[in-house]
């Protein structure tokens, strides 16, 4: 955001583009540049949440209420740009949100290219290609302080961009299926996904780090697990991440604290484990 203005560095299917949001008199007016720019413009109703229907949404507990009041406003997106959410996904796996927006960003600077128009005036990129990404050397992606085992799913992701893209026209079963189906891609980075990409309202971040403490603490006052928050949820199965926004939302403020992890460095192959070596993943 810059001055009221929402700025994006899209890799649409027709190619790059750089999209502008300005709200205004309770309307989102749209302008584009770059080959993409048809593509952006028509797709950024559904960017904005517009195809969001929450009048279904039922509050079952005092919090939930209260959340939906204060966010009510709130749609969930659907950029339909499944390779663009999937990447950084990948790379947010294990790790803090700093060590992820900070590598993200170095690669994208350094393989992607400035966005068309007036946004390489305000030093905005789109992300690389799915052929460059799978194409990334493994040393620069260490550089950008993603390890070997994040780098190697998001290569793996990029050779299948064809059918990775093709879930943005799919059920969300469908699409939650095949994401699942790559190497390394668990149920968090599917959720992440269908939460940016998809318009998923039923994509709760299990497996986050913060995610099901801060929901039971919330709701219970004693901090649980995954299992816990799942139970939880269920009476709002169908649209369980729009009850857990909500929920979180008016919830009162919980410090979040966890143990700090080192960025990896370019270690022999020696050093790798063995399911690493296997090809092995643990999703975040």
């Amino acid at each position: 955001m810059r001055g009221g203005q929402w700025w994006f560095g899209q890799a649409t299917p027709d190619g790059p583009a750089t999209l502008l949001l300005e709200a205004a008199g309770g309307a989102v007016a749209a302008r584009a540049w770059g080959p993409g720019a048809g593509w952006a413009v028509a797709a950024a109703p559904d960017l904005v949440g517009a195809g969001d229907d929450p009048s279904g949404f039922v509050a079952r507990d005092p919090l939930a209420a209260a959340g939906a009041r204060l966010r009510a406003g709130w749609r969930i997106p659907r950029s339909r740009l499944v390779l663009q959410s999937l990447i950084p996904a990948i790379i947010e796996q294990k790790v803090t949100g700093r060590e992820a927006f900070a590598g993200y960003a170095a690669l994208v600077r350094r393989f992607g290219e400035p966005a068309p128009g007036p946004g390489d005036d305000i030093g905005l990129f789109v992300p690389p290609s799915a052929t460059t990404w799978a194409s990334i050397p493994s040393w620069a992606w260490l550089q950008a302080g993603v390890d070997r085992s994040r780098a190697d799913t998001a290569m793996r992701a990029s050779t299948y961009a064809g059918r990775v893209e093709e879930c943005a026209e799919l059920t969300l079963a469908a699409a939650h299926r095949r994401l699942r189906a790559l190497p390394g891609v668990g149920e968090w980075t599917v959720a992440e996904v269908a939460q940016r990409a998809l318009g998923d309202p039923d994509a709760p971040s299990f497996g986050d780090y913060h995610f099901a403490r801060l929901l039971t603490l919330a709701m219970t006052g004693v901090a649980g697990d995954d299992d816990a928050a799942r139970e939880l949820l269920a009476p709002y199965a169908g649209q369980r991440y729009r009850a857990a926004v909500y929920i979180l939302a008016a919830a009162p403020s919980v410090a979040r604290r966890g143990p700090r992890r080192a960025l990896p460095t370019h270690l022999p192959d020696r050093s790798v484990s063995p399911g690493e070596r296997s090809g092995q993943r643990q999703d975040r």
